[in-house]
């Protein structure tokens, strides 16, 4: 891990190096440029975000939930609570 820490410092000192070797007009042209990229791509970006809103139907709609097992039609004998069945009996049965 510290070689490649050590590697990569290396590195970059070398890029700071030649960064600072370049005329002043030279990295002023390149900052400039960079900036003009970045501009235009945030400007893109923006441009896409505003036509994709402009362009979307707001056209949702609102329902109310409905159960997926309220839905059919039949339900099994055997996947019915029995529960109250019981307790109804028990109930029935001390009169």
């Amino acid at each position: 891990m510290k070689k490649i820490r050590a590697d990569m410092d290396s590195y970059f000192d070398k890029l700071d190096k030649r960064w600072r070797e370049l005329p002043v007009d030279r990295q002023h042209k390149y900052t400039l440029c960079l900036f003009a990229g970045y501009l235009l791509l945030t400007a893109g970006v923006i441009g896409k975000v505003w036509y994709d809103v402009s362009q979307s139907h707001n056209d949702m709609i609102i329902e109310h939930i409905e159960n997926p097992v309220l839905k059919k039609s039949e339900i099994p004998a055997r996947l019915q609570d029995s529960t109250t069945t019981i307790l109804k009996n028990q109930i029935y049965e001390r009169k």
